[in-house]
């Protein structure tokens, strides 16, 4: 007796990315709503150290979930790049993400155990290694994230066509989100690349699951 079923197991692949994609917003939501009062890059030394030594709890918090938020996006990369085939550079940008955000969780806790009568400029220092790990380092590994699913998308057509055009717009903005390093006015375009690269990816895995 023939039978032409799909396993169960076949089926539920494509929809397999949608869990970890929520779970990687939530978080990121989440973290992004904890930490709305951290000083901005241009914030002085003492601003930073002020902040940090009131504020332990909030920093500690935040530094978990995004830590947390890490392991769901390198989970969502291996999944989509499964489901749809994708290139190893996919693979690659997903895991310098969230090696990124692992880091800069890392930098956030260790910057809140500094004690009031620490050297202003050393809090300054480790909150830049925060905010560059966190901001242009996550943007560049999540660019190459979405070049490596976009342009699969827009030749190969196994989505809509829409999606490519938008992961590649993503991924513009985070190439050159990167100069934020050397011109901070670029720093606008790290907001746009967490939300807007947030969006196409949770967008991405639900296009994923209704093939």
């Amino acid at each position: 007796m023939s039978t032409a079923t799909v396993s169960p197991g076949t089926k539920r692949l494509d929809t397999a990315a949608l869990f970890p994609t929520a779970a990687f917003a939530v978080l990121t939501i989440a973290y992004v709503a904890l930490n709305a009062g951290t000083p901005h890059p241009d914030a002085t030394g003492a601003e930073v150290l002020a902040y940090t030594t009131a504020h332990h709890g909030v920093i500690d918090a935040g530094a978990l979930l995004i830590l947390l938020a890490g392991a769901p996006l390198a989970i969502a990369t291996a999944l989509l790049h499964r489901v749809l085939e994708t290139p190893p550079i996919a693979v690659i940008g997903g895991a310098l993400a969230s090696a990124a955000l692992t880091l800069s969780a890392l930098f956030a806790w260790t910057g809140a155990r500094l004690p009031a009568t620490a050297a202003p400029e050393l809090a300054r220092s480790i909150a830049d290694m925060g905010y560059m790990t966190g901001g242009p380092a996550f943007a560049a590994g999540f660019g190459l994230l979405a070049v490596g699913i976009s342009i699969p998308v827009l030749f190969g057509r196994n989505l809509p066509r829409w999606v490519g055009w938008f992961g590649l717009v993503i991924a513009v903005a985070a190439f050159v989100s990167g100069l934020a390093l050397v011109a901070s006015p670029f720093g606008f375009l790290l907001p746009v690349v967490r939300f807007g690269g947030l969006i196409w990816l949770v967008a991405t895995a639900i296009a994923a699951a209704r093939r």
